[in-house]
């Protein structure tokens, strides 16, 4: 029987060279996009301004994305995930204590907030109520972060050796969890006047948070 000796035929170097640049050129325009939701505000953004910030045609971005929605959607869906990236999987990495419990909760603030203002702003304010598109990419990140943080706390209650006074307790937990976050975020990024050690703010919510949780634990 003859043994088949088919190799895999590699992308021709101009085929590699074009959909490099087909990426770089997407990224530039929700690069630009980005920028201008976070200055502007998404209705007040037009696709010509986007275009000129990208340094491409309006038909191009038209190319890439069907409209306006179709930018804020796709980058949505980025940032919710970065978010899930570097805030569940320190959840999801504690080591089933308190203080590995606290450290993780802190990466929201510490990793997120902080580094990136901009996703923050994206992702709380001008994602928000716009379309029940845009609110399903929102709600699948949401989503899969608060499993993340559910996850965190039945793991640590069972290496505590300290279970819930109630199961069912960790799903409502894991969502306060969730929403306070999004809410201290907002109230002292984009609400409260003046500067603000946003990371003090996290280190004080935080402490909030993980004696909420604890009370939670039997003795």
């Amino acid at each position: 029987m003859q043994e088949n000796t088919d190799t895999p035929m590699q992308e021709k170097p101009s085929t590699v060279r074009r959909k490099r640049e087909k990426a770089h050129r997407e990224r530039t325009i929700l690069d630009a996009a980005l920028r201008l939701f976070v200055a502007k505000g998404f209705h007040r953004t037009s696709a010509s301004e986007i275009a000129n910030a990208a340094e491409v045609s309006v038909g191009t971005v038209y190319f890439y994305f069907k409209n306006k929605e179709a930018l804020l959607i796709r980058l949505t869906e980025e940032i919710s995930y970065e978010l899930r990236k570097l805030v569940g999987s320190e959840f999801s990495l504690s080591d089933g204590t308190l203080d590995g419990f606290k450290g993780a909760g802190l990466s929201f603030f510490k990793d997120f907030c902080i580094p990136h203002p901009e996703k923050v702003t994206l992702l709380f304010r001008e994602a928000v109520g716009h379309s029940q598109a845009v609110e399903k990419a929102r709600k699948k990140g949401f989503t899969q972060l608060t499993e993340d943080v559910r996850k965190a706390i039945l793991f640590m209650a069972e290496n505590m050796d300290r279970p819930l006074t109630n199961p069912e307790s960790a799903d409502v937990l894991a969502v306060s969890i969730v929403g306070i976050y999004e809410r201290v975020a907002y109230n002292y990024l984009f609400w409260k006047e003046g500067e603000t050690d946003i990371l003090k703010v996290g280190e004080d919510a935080v402490a909030f948070l993980v004696a909420g949780v604890e009370r939670f634990l039997k003795p």
